[in-house]
């Protein structure tokens, strides 16, 4: 008993103490060791996936909250607001006859036979072509079946229960005002970018995340566009023309209120076709619809340029009395031979010849205005140059190099000799109209005082005197069909022969009306044309512009001019006492 006692106490003694102690130690620097050895582990595993996710696999997506808040292209709207084109997520339908496939075993693509497929699509999609889509179906190749699938679309084709019809989501370009101002705006291609119209101009401004989040506002205003479109397609089907081009142009500013191409295109469904003819298209003359006959065709444009010969002739101090009267005869210059339609008398005096619109005694006014004179003014109008305009579709005009022989003056005055864009001549009669002063033509809104200084062109006494011959064309002559009552209208008519191999086809014209309102303050200038129209009974059976063209122009005015501020007023016009006793009864 005393022994085991004493074993005891020598155990829990001074010695036994230390070996407890020593463990204790020992177990604490091993935890010590494994929590650094499950720290290093960790932080091994996390090096391995930093460098795996930087070397292997993909970055993630990486967007801020502005990103996710901005649209991925930037709106565009017209000059009151209304969306003219945005992005918005939709989605599209992909063919994917892998999608039955399991572990890589070949099964068939489609549960049921593809033609009851495409009928179903048919039902969804009615605008589809029910051979074409089973033929891809059961070719087994992936692909779009259709872009721009509306969400209540979508919910029928996934109730359709084939796996192999996939619905993705994307973000798509939409145009909410469908074909209308299309060569305006353009369109967005598969890669994201813009093409032909402000879409390209305005690419990257619309993609800049510093800057997408601000529509961008055209000087277009929508309702003069829809009116103008609606018009010149009315137009042009009545008289079966190949085409047709329409402008309304502040006179101001150089801001475009409207530009119609005729054929149009779809934005939001562009094909092939809309872009790109055949060659034997090309060698008919037909353009694709994309083409803008309004900036990227030059034409002959005809007697329109009549009161541009005649502004010259008075600003430059050729014409002091217009009164005086001309040789209304037919003559020989330089080997050819310059004459009228029709005969118009023995004489006519500079208001007469605009009102009857003679060949002839314009002929006389620039032989004695000069050929360098009446080129230098042309230059001043820009008629030399590309068409100042913000879209990348800019006609060349076809202008005579060096100096201008005496017949090639002459034949400019009437309007042969020099091939312009119709914007080329809307921006010229701005000119003629607004006090002398020529701007350039722009598609973004001006705020006020934004309006470019421009250069002088004609003295603002002559343009007075321009504004009052115009009217008279139209109270008086061939510009007659083109007046619209309370609003008066002004202008000049042009019929051009287009030119061929060999000459000048008598059987295809270029009709052109260009006009301006309201003459006693002229505020706006349109242009419409017509190609190749043809003689039917909404003409009259005519071709030329007093019977196609003009009357375009008597049906728009009252449509756009209350819109544009321009209210009709038949208690006033534009004061002709000096002048009406030059023209005789008409």
């Amino acid at each position: 008993m005393n022994t085991l006692a004493a074993q005891r106490m020598t155990i829990s003694g001074p010695a036994g103490r230390f070996d407890h102690r020593r463990r204790a130690l020992l177990v604490a620097r091993l935890r010590l060791l494994l929590i650094v050895l499950a720290f290093v582990l960790l932080a091994g595993a996390a090096m391995t996936r930093i460098a795996w996710i930087g070397t292997v696999e993909p970055a993630r997506e990486r967007a801020s909250m502005a990103d996710r808040l901005l649209p991925p292209r930037g709106e565009i709207t017209d000059r009151n607001g209304v969306p003219l084109a945005r992005a918005f997520p939709a989605y599209a339908l992909w063919y994917n006859p892998a999608a039955m496939a399991e572990g890589g075993d070949g099964g068939p693509p489609l549960v049921r036979p593809a033609a009851e497929i495409a009928a179903e699509l048919r039902d969804i999609f009615p605008d589809i072509d029910t051979y074409e889509v089973t033929q891809r179906l059961e070719s087994g190749r992936p692909g779009y079946l259709r872009r721009r699938v509306l969400p209540e679309d979508a919910n029928r084709v996934i109730g359709i229960g084939e796996l192999a019809l996939e619905l993705p989501r994307e973000t798509d370009r939409h145009y909410p005002q469908g074909s209308l101002a299309a060569h305006v705006l353009g369109y967005v291609a598969a890669d994201g970018h813009g093409r032909v119209g402000m879409e390209q101009v305005l690419d990257e401004q619309l993609l800049d995340p510093n800057a997408r989040g601000e529509p961008v506002a055209l000087s277009i205003d929508m309702r003069v566009q829809g009116a103008l479109e609606d018009e010149l397609r009315s137009g042009m089907l009545a008289v079966n023309a190949v085409g047709a081009a329409g402008i309304v142009l502040d006179v101001d500013t150089g801001e475009i209120m409207a530009m119609a191409s005729l054929p149009e295109f779809d934005p939001n469904d562009v094909q092939t076709s809309d872009v790109r003819v055949t060659q034997e298209q090309h060698d008919r003359g037909i353009t694709a619809p994309a083409f803008n006959r309004v900036t990227n065709q030059v034409y002959e444009l005809g007697s329109t340029f009549k009161p541009l010969a005649v502004a010259a002739a008075i600003d430059s101090g050729s014409i002091t009395n217009l009164a005086r009267r001309y040789s209304a005869t037919p003559y020989e210059v330089q080997g050819h031979m310059v004459r009228d339609s029709h005969a118009m008398g023995d004489s006519l005096n500079a208001p007469e010849m605009l009102i009857h619109s003679s060949n002839v005694v314009t002929g006389h006014i620039v032989d004695e205005l000069g050929a360098e004179t009446l080129r230098d003014y042309m230059i001043e109008l820009g008629m030399n140059e590309r068409p100042y305009i913000e879209l990348p579709a800019r006609g060349h005009p076809i202008w005579p190099s060096g100096d201008w022989s005496r017949i090639r003056a002459i034949t400019v005055g009437y309007g042969h000799g020099v091939s312009v864009t119709p914007l080329h001549l809307a921006s010229a009669y701005a000119a003629m109209v607004n006090g002398g002063i020529w701007r350039p033509a722009t598609l973004r809104r001006l705020e006020a005082g934004e309006a470019p200084r421009g250069r002088r062109v004609f003295r603002a006494s002559t343009s007075a005197r321009m504004n009052q011959l115009l009217r008279m064309i139209a109270v008086y002559g061939t510009g007659r069909n083109a007046d619209a009552p309370g609003f008066r209208v002004g202008g000049k008519t042009g019929s051009a022969e287009k030119p061929g191999v060999g000459g000048y086809r008598r059987t295809t014209l270029v009709s052109t009306f260009a006009a301006a309102f309201p003459m006693d303050n002229p505020r706006y200038v349109i242009i419409t044309m017509l190609d190749e129209p043809q003689g039917t009974v909404a003409s009259s059976y005519q071709r030329t512009a007093a019977w196609n063209a003009a009357p375009i122009v008597r049906r728009l005015v009252p449509r756009i001019g209350p819109q544009l501020g321009v209210l009709p007023d038949a208690d006033r016009d534009i004061d002709l006492t000096d002048l009406r006793p030059l023209v005789g009864d008409h």
